[in-house]
């Protein structure tokens, strides 16, 4: 597999949608994985042996244009992905203000569940078990096939044969808001498709 930290970060511009507004969402088994409200992580544990965070990159960056319109200063990013039984599934993409981050320091100086601090421990865990977190939107979005994802997905030996789908959602939290997305790789489509 030649994904490597030189690599990061691999996300891309692309215009986000509701779903009520987007009449191609795809009419098989990953429409309801992308419209799904609860923890991705857990869902996905119920369908492996062994699952698996590898880090890609994180480090404090500005976000891309699209993705915080307002936000001047870098953001915590994280690029992950989540693979079940060795195989890569899903590329996710957190972005984090400093507002949170500093936020979480004054509040709980030494907490264990460090945004920055997370290793190979999956996020979702955090998101969902946390008291102080409240859940936001969902949207979804298409990636080309000539993207860099789609690009990241051919040098982990997976065929893009389609566009690629996936969703971000927002979680409130310190009176801002952290984003992550939650892109779906070939070989997660033909296993939820084939289900």
């Amino acid at each position: 597999m030649n994904v490597t930290s030189t690599s990061f970060p691999y996300g891309e511009s692309i215009h986000w949608f509701s779903p009520q507004k987007i009449d191609s969402l795809p009419h098989s088994q990953l429409k309801d994985w992308l419209l799904a409200t609860g923890s991705l992580t857990k869902r996905l544990k119920t369908h492996c042996k062994l699952f698996e965070v590898r880090v890609l990159g994180e480090h404090l960056l500005q976000p891309l244009a699209d993705e915080f319109p307002t936000q001047t200063d870098p953001v915590w990013i994280r690029e992950v992905l989540l693979c079940l039984d060795g195989i890569p599934w899903v590329f996710a993409r957190t972005l984090i203000p400093q507002i949170i981050l500093d936020s979480q320091h004054k509040n709980n100086g030494h907490q264990p569940n460090d945004f920055t601090r997370l290793g190979t421990r999956p996020l979702g865990e955090l998101l969902f078990n946390s008291p102080d977190i409240t859940l936001g939107n969902i949207e979804v979005a298409q990636f080309e096939t000539c993207g860099r994802l789609a690009a990241l997905a051919t040098s982990l030996n997976q065929k893009v044969n389609s566009s690629l789908w996936g969703r971000r959602r927002y979680f409130n939290l310190y009176g801002s808001q952290l984003i992550v997305s939650e892109i779906f790789l070939p070989a997660a489509v033909e296993y939820i498709n084939q289900s």
